[in-house]
């Protein structure tokens, strides 16, 4: 499967900055001076990039009060498009998942339940909603079934993309729905595309490395792979114990042949740009050493970042972007997504600023014009002002602690594990081929932004900006992606 792509020697482990945490500015200046540094690595990895999209993702709507709202998708792919990133990528246009690869990873009660019910007859519903977790956070909305498959077959597609080896990176938003289980949804999750895409992935190489930044553990995707060496899992998060979803201690290391292959994290509140990339290139780089991974899954919640809803972080976007461009180096396929994220002006600034990472091209700090500018007042700034809000509670001692102990668990590994693998299916169960002369190239279509591109569309709540309130409020809701 002859891939573009060069000798990447792997990037350094840390890097300096003087970059004040705080200042009006920092985040356009830790961006310049992440560009300024080579780290190491060969930096003309032109990697074949992938992106999906589809409109009606970013028309479904969770509940009035609910802190995630897919529109947040239509606000990243405007400034994707708009800031002309369609012309380093080919896009996608993906299909749904079918209900037999949703059942690869989910229930068959589970995923019936999930076609059936509906907001007007729920109660009918009503006494199965304890069993599978139906409640605050994860209600019956119109369209939760399509909803889940649009995303779910836009993660397959795209780790079939990278199977077939027609692309190196794949990037979408639309999917990193982390903490669904097998028999029922949770923090706003369904369907768990990331375990359905791995398992896509793990047909063609022999191990998987899935790398999580949202700040909420990735615990749906660990309890999957929790027994297999197969897959190593890594999590940077905030936990306390009782901080959703109450799982991610540092001890938490598989199980039988998955033993110390999950990598959990655990942070504290406020931990801000230095730390957590210093920290990050750290682990991730000793990581990658011993773990020898075929193809990256990273996944990209934004709620990390500052001001955020549901988070605690005093991250920039910058920082955030840094953890992508730190694993693009290592050259290795990789499939980008989404997850988390609840100020959704932030989130769509953050992804539209990774996309650019992945192509390769650095994006001037001032957003293009949409039909959603009044999303991004008053600065219509890539790098808004994001830190500061909360007291830094990672001291250097934890972190060194922190970190003297995950490298210790990789010395356990001795290596990467090595596996007996078959000839794969050439077309991945005659899906690649289809789903090549079905994808349809929509940069053309959805280059336009005008507010013609919305008629026709199925309008909620979340389709309109009111005030600050209706991004910003806080609802007292501790759950989420």
């Amino acid at each position: 499967m002859g891939r573009r792509k060069e000798t990447i020697t792997y990037p350094s482990g840390t890097f300096s900055t003087s970059v004040r945490e705080g200042s009006v500015s920092a985040g356009v200046e830790f961006a310049s001076s992440l560009e300024t540094q080579s780290g190491g690595v060969v930096e003309h990895y032109r990697p074949r990039v992938s992106y999906y999209m589809r409109e009606q993702a970013g028309n479904f709507h969770y509940g009035r009060q609910h802190p995630m709202k897919p529109h947040r998708l239509t606000l990243t792919n405007h400034l994707v498009l708009n800031y002309g990133l369609h012309k380093y990528m080919d896009v996608y246009e993906p299909r749904r998942a079918t209900e037999e690869e949703v059942r690869e990873f989910h229930s068959e009660d589970y995923i019936e339940f999930l076609k059936r019910v509906t907001p007007d007859n729920q109660k009918e519903f009503a006494n199965c909603f304890s069993e599978f977790n139906i409640g605050d956070d994860c209600p019956i909305f119109d369209g939760m079934w399509d909803f889940c498959r649009i995303y779910s077959g836009a993660s397959i597609e795209a780790a079939r993309k990278l199977v077939s080896g027609s692309a190196d990176i794949a990037v979408n938003w639309m999917g990193g729905l982390h903490h669904a289980k097998k028999y029922e949804p949770s923090g706003f999750c369904y369907v768990n595309d990331i375990v359905l895409a791995i398992l896509q992935l793990l047909r063609y190489y022999p191990r998987v490395l899935y790398v999580d930044i949202d700040i909420h553990h990735g615990d749906g995707v660990q309890e999957a792979f929790y027994t297999t060496d197969r897959v190593m899992t890594c999590s940077f998060h905030k936990y306390n114990g009782d901080f959703f979803p109450g799982t991610g201690a540092i001890d938490e290391m598989g199980s039988g042949l998955g033993k110390f292959y999950a990598i959990n994290v655990p942070l504290q509140d406020g931990i801000d740009d230095r730390s957590y990339t210093q920290l990050f290139k750290t682990v991730m780089t000793a990581v990658m050493e011993t773990f020898k991974p075929g193809a990256i899954v990273l996944q990209c919640g934004a709620d990390s970042l500052g001001l955020d809803r549901l988070g605690v972080f005093n991250l920039s976007i910058a920082a955030h972007g840094e953890c992508v461009r730190f694993m693009r180096r290592f050259g290795v396929p990789m499939m980008v997504i989404g997850g988390g994220g609840y100020t959704i002006r932030n989130v769509a600034r953050c992804w539209t600023y990774e996309t650019g990472i992945v192509c390769g091209t650095e994006l001037p700090d001032e957003l293009p014009m949409t039909v959603y500018n009044d999303f991004f007042a008053p600065d219509h700034s890539l790098h808004p002002q994001l830190s500061g809000r909360v007291v830094n509670h990672n001291t250097r001692p934890y972190l060194n602690a922190l970190t003297a102990r995950i490298l210790e668990q990789l010395r356990y590994l001795k290596g990467a594990p090595s596996v007996q693998m078959q000839e794969a299916p050439p077309d991945i169960q005659g899906f690649l081929e289809s789903e090549e002369s079905r994808s349809k190239d929509v940069s053309s279509d959805r280059a336009k932004d005008t507010k013609d591109d919305r008629d026709g569309r199925r309008e909620h709540v979340a389709e309109f900006y009111e005030s600050d309130r209706d991004n910003d409020a806080e609802d007292g809701n501790p759950m989420g992606v």
